[in-house]
C-alpha cells in the first residue's frame, strides 16, 4: 500500500523520507530506477554491472536526501550522482585491467572479469552492437551528454545540470558527438 504516495512531487516525497518515511524514499526509488538503469548501462556498457552501480546511486541519494534543492527537478540531481557513480565504476575497471596487465598470469584469476557474457553479446542485434560500441568510443564527457540528451531524452537545462555545464556547453558537446558517433559507425561498416 503506498498511502497515495505515488500522486506525489519528488519533493513532497523526500520531505516525507526526510521526516523518516521510508516508504516515500521507496517511490523515489520506484519513480527512477528504470531511467537510472539504463542511463547507467549506456554510460558503463555493462547492464548486470549497471544494477550494482544503480544500487550505489540510491544509497548515495538517501544519504545525501537533505542537500537535495526542492526547487530543482529530482531527475537531474539523480542523474548526476548515477553519472558520477559510473566514472567512480569506469575508474576502478581501469585500474583492474593496469593490475591484471601487470601481474603474473597465475594471478588473473583473483582480478574479477568484468566483461559481458559472451551469450548476452550474441543476443544483441547487429545495428544495436554496433551503435553502442560507437557511443563506447566517444569520451566521458561526449558520450555523458549524448546518453542524457539523445537517449533519456533530458531538456537541455536538465543535461546541463546533470552535468554541471552551461546549456551551450550541451549544444555543443552533443554536436560534437553526433560527428564522432556518425564517423565512427561508417569506420564499423
Amino acid at each position: 500500500m503506498n498511502d497515495g504516495l505515488a500522486d506525489r512531487t519528488d519533493g513532497e516525497l523526500v520531505a516525507l523520507a526526510l521526516g523518516g518515511r521510508e516508504a516515500a524514499f521507496a517511490e523515489i526509488v520506484s519513480r527512477h530506477k528504470q531511467p537510472l538503469h539504463r542511463l547507467i548501462a549506456r554510460i558503463i556498457g555493462d547492464d548486470d554491472e549497471a544494477l550494482d552501480v544503480l544500487q550505489d546511486v540510491f544509497v548515495a541519494a538517501h544519504g545525501s536526501l537533505r542537500r537535495f534543492d526542492m526547487g530543482r527537478p529530482m531527475r537531474a540531481w539523480l542523474a548526476r550522482i548515477a553519472i558520477n557513480k559510473a566514472r567512480d565504476w569506469r575508474r576502478r575497471r581501469a585500474v583492474r585491467r593496469l593490475i591484471w596487465a601487470v601481474l603474473p598470469i597465475e594471478h588473473a584469476s583473483d582480478i574479477a572479469d568484468d566483461q559481458p557474457a559472451v551469450d548476452t553479446l550474441a543476443a544483441d542485434r547487429e545495428e544495436l552492437r554496433q551503435v553502442g560500441a560507437a557511443i563506447a568510443t566517444l569520451p566521458a564527457n561526449l558520450r555523458e551528454t549524448l546518453v542524457l540528451r539523445a537517449i533519456e531524452g533530458m531538456s537541455q537545462a536538465e543535461t546541463a545540470e546533470a552535468l554541471g555545464i552551461s546549456e551551450k556547453a550541451v549544444e555543443t558537446r552533443l554536436y560534437r558527438a553526433r560527428l564522432r558517433l556518425a564517423a565512427e559507425i561508417d569506420r564499423q561498416r
